[in-house]
């Protein structure tokens, strides 16, 4: 993917109405400190539109980044924050599902684990939710420079096991700072995209 141009298109709160769009989605799904922000920064080449914060929990809404014209990769709010309210957990909760059940332009669901952990209650909630809208999610393992490269197929392992993934589910280990999956995430997205809805 040649990325020619991307804008902050769309953000929409727990009160907001989904928008419709005619462009397909790519969705990215995970924990709040997961590096969801540093990963849509690196797939669209750019230092900082999607905002990163050394405060987990900074996306409290959907962001649609459109991409060239052509598609949207959907950040969607991080889940599992323990300073959040219950209440705002339930509202973030609630517009997930909603988009995850309503969005017919969705193409596929990028769900990030942090390689270096097994994976949390809310991961596995998570990645069973995603299976029962109707989803196969592909796991992106972030973080994976901070693993010695040996240690990363026994890490992959233990996420797959974990997650107790489907056979044949895809996981991309990824890492923002040495842009290590990147090409791979955008192969795949790309192969999704272009399948007939």
């Amino acid at each position: 993917m040649v990325i020619k141009n991307v804008s902050l298109d769309i953000v929409c709160g727990v009160t907001s109405t989904l928008p419709k769009t005619e462009l397909p989605h790519i969705a990215f799904a995970g924990k709040s400190n997961v590096g969801k922000s540093s990963l849509i920064n690196a797939l669209m080449n750019r230092k900082s539109l999607a905002r990163t914060s050394a405060s987990p929990g900074k996306t409290q809404t959907i962001n649609f980044y459109n991409v060239n014209d052509a598609l949207y990769l959907v950040d969607l709010p991080g889940y599992g924050y323990a300073k959040v309210a219950q209440a705002v957990k339930e509202q973030w909760g609630k517009l997930i599902e909603r988009y995850l059940q309503n969005t017919k332009e969705l193409r596929a669901v990028f769900l990030l684990i942090d390689i270096r952990h097994d994976p949390s209650a809310n991961d596995k909630t998570m990645y069973d939710w995603i299976v029962h809208n109707g989803y196969e999610p592909i796991i992106i393992a972030t973080k994976v420079d901070k693993l010695k490269r040996s240690q990363v197929p026994k890490h992959v392992k233990a996420l797959k096991e974990g997650l107790v993934l489907r056979p044949g589910t895809a996981v991309i280990p990824f890492s923002a700072e040495t842009k290590q999956g990147r090409e791979e995430i955008w192969e795949l997205a790309e192969s999704l995209l272009f399948e007939p809805a």
